[in-house]
């Protein structure tokens, strides 16, 4: 069964106060979406990549693509008004009986076991998607007022949500224009499909902030990326 993976990599990353967005900033000389590109590449030599860029930053994608271990296999596309209609340009590539991984293109920490995880489970299962146990104390906000929540029964929820290609890509033709869609598993629920949770990663965080990227450059270190 073919594999892809839908890279988004289409926000401007406002909150982390820089010029450029986040996932073109660096890490130990190398960018952010490099990492991710390259995490992918090495978990599968069929993966085939659809990368999902801000169209005034084709050329800069172009050159971090060019620059992986399999260049051959990155495809890039311009990304959509939001992040619904990025993920349904880069599903326009992906052809035939598959297994799609999406991925925030700025979850660079992401390892080859955790992106091979979510492919064999969404094989078996139909979906696969990456979560973690909640560490903080959770209230639920009504109104003025608030009540705790449980956080044994929380999940943080994470990226490369993978799915088989009839359900991923029949949900999103189905569900219209993707108002309130925060990832795909909610699209694939509002499509009726339920979705499987597997394991996540702790490190595998969204880099949002500037302690995130500080965070990350020290992961990189560590393991030597």
């Amino acid at each position: 069964m073919k594999k892809y993976a839908v890279i988004v990599a289409g926000g401007s990353g406002s909150r982390m106060g820089k010029p450029v967005p986040k996932q073109f900033l660096l890490l130990q000389g190398k960018s952010v979406l490099w990492y991710s590109l390259n995490t992918f590449l090495s978990a599968y030599d069929d993966c085939a990549i659809v990368l999902v860029v801000p169209a005034a930053y084709w050329e800069a994608a172009q050159a971090i693509a060019g620059s992986t271990i399999a260049p051959e296999r990155v495809v890039i596309v311009v990304g959509g008004e939001t992040r619904f209609h990025s993920v349904r340009n880069g599903l326009k590539l992906v052809e035939g009986e598959s297994v799609v991984a999406v991925h925030d293109g700025v979850r660079c920490l992401a390892s080859v076991g955790l992106v091979r995880r979510c492919f064999e489970e969404a094989m078996r299962m139909g979906s696969a998607i990456p979560v973690v146990d909640c560490k903080d104390s959770v209230r639920w906000v009504e109104g003025e007022g608030s009540k705790p929540l449980d956080r044994d029964r929380i999940k943080l929820v994470q990226t490369p949500q993978t799915f088989l290609s009839s359900i991923l890509m029949g949900a999103f033709e189905r569900v219209g224009e993707g108002a309130g869609f925060t990832d795909e598993a909610t699209v694939v629920e509002a499509a009726g499909h339920p979705v499987h949770l597997v394991e996540g990663e702790v490190n595998n965080i969204k880099i949002t902030l500037p302690a995130d990227l500080v965070f990350a450059e020290r992961v990189v270190l560590e393991m030597n990326l």
